[in-house]
């Protein structure tokens, strides 16, 4: 009699699993055996770069803060050195790793390109950002006039530039397109010059009128003297005859100055009995 054995399938698939388990255990150890002591280099040289890099930072930034250097580049150098600082730990742990670089260059190179021009807006905004602190046309501090928004320069990174309005507002701003737009730099002299328009009555005396101008803002210490007070005729209105006022202040004085400068103007006028008219028209009506 002969006699077949049966084998047990369940049997079967335990060896299986063992066999292989046996097999990526075994894989696991020869590349830990091979790579261990360099992934283990890189995690640690990760560890520390990242930590020197932010201890070279704020040491970066105290030294520019105790220099004689601009705001705006302070800012923009320490964040340039921070991004190239990085970039040079990326590509060390890579290396640890054991990575081919001349296989790595070649794969940055394309994926560079590739990035590249598929960042030409970020790209433009970095060229954007040189030519801001290489020019100055504005520095962090000054009240600017761009795009159709008036602030207070309060930041100039590496691609945006932060303005803060008056009604404190943050606007973050393309450097870019900030580099090729017309920039009014509001606070750029250290004094400007002060037009106000002044409207008096036809049967007011224009002589008067402008000698009390003149010698309320003349005793205002806040009107730089060398410059004196110009008062004249600008238009003859359909209701007024329209003069305009010019005297010259330093930008810390320009708007206080600005504000309250019509409102003595008013007052004295109304002390000395000049009239400030208001629109009106003469109608004649016709019989028949």
């Amino acid at each position: 009699m002969l006699l077949q054995a049966v084998t047990d399938p369940t049997t079967d698939i335990t060896q299986s699993i063992s066999t292989v388990t046996h097999d990526f255990g075994e894989y696991i150890f020869e590349m830990l055996k091979t790579h261990g002591p360099g992934l283990v280099a890189a995690v640690l040289i990760l560890i520390i770069g990242s930590w020197l890099i932010k201890r070279v930072y704020r040491l970066v930034q105290k030294i520019l803060d105790k220099g004689s250097f601009d705001e705006s580049l302070k800012t923009f150098l320490a964040s340039l050195l921070k991004f190239a600082l990085y970039v040079m730990l990326f590509i060390t742990v890579l290396t640890q790793v054991g990575i081919p670089m001349t296989s790595f260059l070649t794969i940055l190179g394309a994926a560079g390109l590739a990035i590249g021009l598929a960042l030409q807006g970020s790209l433009s905004n970095f060229a954007g950002g040189v030519l801001i602190l290489a020019f100055k046309p504005f520095k962090v501090g000054d009240v600017i006039n761009a795009q159709n928004e008036l602030g207070t320069v309060n930041k100039i990174d590496i691609l945006h530039t932060h303005l803060m309005t008056p009604d404190n507002r943050l606007i973050v701003m393309p450097n870019g397109s900030l580099a090729n737009s017309v920039i009014t730099n509001i606070t750029y002299q250290p004094k400007r010059r002060m037009e106000l328009n002044v409207g008096i009555s036809y049967g007011a005396n224009i002589k008067k009128a402008k000698e009390i101008i003149v010698e309320l803002l003349s005793k205002d210490p806040r009107v730089i003297e060398e410059h004196g007070v110009q008062v004249f005729v600008a238009a003859l209105g359909d209701s007024s005859v329209d003069l305009k006022v010019r005297v010259w202040a330093t930008k810390e004085d320009f708007w206080p100055l600005n504000f309250e400068a019509l409102e003595m103007i008013k007052i004295a006028f109304d002390e000395q009995g000049i009239e400030i008219p208001f629109p009106q028209r003469v109608v004649h009506m016709k019989q028949g």
